[in-house]
């Protein structure tokens, strides 16, 4: 026996290649969703099992006698299709097999637009937990195509992408692609949010022109707003971004967040993560606010409160910042640990009882506190001179659980 995976194109079968034509014709059983079985445009090639689980398939392929036997696959087998997962678990039962790729609902709908597609990044929102906003944060100005589906539809997308403050990315919507009824048409994202559409569709979002073209790790204290509040210094700031060290995707918090300083570099370093800004400070909040927006930081979500109520229906963290405690250090280092025994936790402190405070608190949930102090100093000018003036230390208070522990 041996398997042919067949990627059957958008889905109008005058879209389908001439091998895999051949393929099916030479098939002498098919698997597939009861769609592609369905609309099969080879007579009588419509028996088999109808699946499109691989171990559902692959249990089938096994014991069912065939010689030459085809999976279809819907637009292209190499792109966010399961002949990915399919193909190890034949190898694994010593099955030979062979893939013949189809046209994609991508190169379509680019072809239909009369424009280049090498340039877009891809998302999968078809039955899969899809981040829009990550996803348009990460392509950094390239256009995002998104294949849809289930609960993560048009509308559903779009109104995910307006509620982050993006619903002016303009978007292009194609429906039942290939098939008489094809419909592509454009609008604002916030103009989409909430549509229905068609069970056959894409996005198609661009627009997006990033406020920094580049991110560097500890910006210019003048790039933000920040009027009178408190502010985590460049330096610092470079020197807490370093040890908090966020992985791609990770939930991140900034409690006491301030000018939200901290909190817009995490949410720049790390675009398909989500980072909230928690401060209580109501003037703090107005520049949190307006520096998320200056920075074009959508994946930021400001929570205004005091900590530790405030955090208490927050996601799980992965990594925490404490710039300002109120006095609830202790709490906020054990709800974060509570919530995730693995976070890793960096405070800042100006005063030795914060310090201390710290130290202890880190001891006390059994982690080995690490502290690092920082002095700067930056130069000024004096007539033709340049001296410098020292900035006050600062000590920067690192630990997580090791593991196993």
């Amino acid at each position: 026996m041996k398997v042919t995976l067949v990627g059957m194109g958008p889905g109008a079968s005058g879209w389908l290649t001439g091998e895999a034509r051949n393929a099916l014709e030479e098939a002498d059983c098919l698997v597939g969703s009861r769609r592609l079985m369905e609309q099969c445009p080879v007579p009588g090639k419509g028996h088999g099992l109808i699946s499109t689980k691989s171990a559902e398939i692959v249990d089938y392929l096994s014991a069912c006698g065939c010689r030459r036997p085809c999976v279809l696959y819907s637009g292209d087998t190499g792109l966010h299709s399961g002949a990915r997962t399919l193909i190890p678990m034949l190898e694994e039962r010593g099955i030979s097999w062979r893939v013949i790729p189809g046209l994609s609902s991508m190169q379509y709908l680019a072809a239909r637009l009369g424009r280049a597609w090498q340039q877009w990044q891809v998302e999968s929102a078809h039955g899969l937990n899809c981040d829009p906003v990550g996803a348009v944060l990460a392509a950094r100005g390239k256009p995002v195509f998104f294949l849809t589906g289930g609960a993560g539809g048009v509308g559903a997308l779009c109104e995910k992408l307006s509620q982050a403050g993006l619903g002016d990315l303009e978007g292009t919507v194609g429906e039942e692609l290939s098939y008489p009824e094809e419909r592509i048409y454009h609008g604002r994202a916030s103009e989409l949010a909430g549509a229905e559409t068609a069970p056959l569709a894409v996005l198609l979002t661009e627009g997006l022109d990033p406020v920094r073209k580049t991110v560097t790790q500890g910006m210019e204290d003048s790039d933000f707003l920040r009027d009178k509040t408190p502010m985590t210094k460049q330096e610092v700031r470079a020197a807490v971004l370093a040890k908090l060290a966020p992985r791609e995707g990770d939930v991140c918090w900034d409690v006491g967040a301030g000018t939200g300083s901290v909190a817009v570099e995490l949410a720049l370093a790390n675009p398909k993560g989500k980072v909230y800004a928690v401060e209580r400070d109501q003037d703090a909040c107005h520049l949190i606010r307006a520096n998320r927006e200056r920075f074009g930081a959508w994946n930021l979500e400001l929570i205004q409160g005091s900590a530790p109520e405030a955090l208490e229906a927050l996601p799980s963290p992965d990594r925490v910042f404490v710039g300002g405690s109120g006095g609830q250090l202790s709490t906020i280092l054990a709800l974060a640990v509570e919530k995730n025994p693995a976070v890793r936790l960096c405070v800042t402190a100006i005063a030795l009882e914060t310090l201390g405070a710290a130290a202890a608190a880190l001891t006390g949930l059994g982690i080995q506190a690490q502290v690092t102090q920082i002095t700067a100093a930056r130069s000024r000018p004096v007539r033709e001179l340049n001296l410098m003036t020292g900035q006050n230390p600062v000590w920067i208070i690192t630990g997580e659980r090791e593991e196993g522990k």
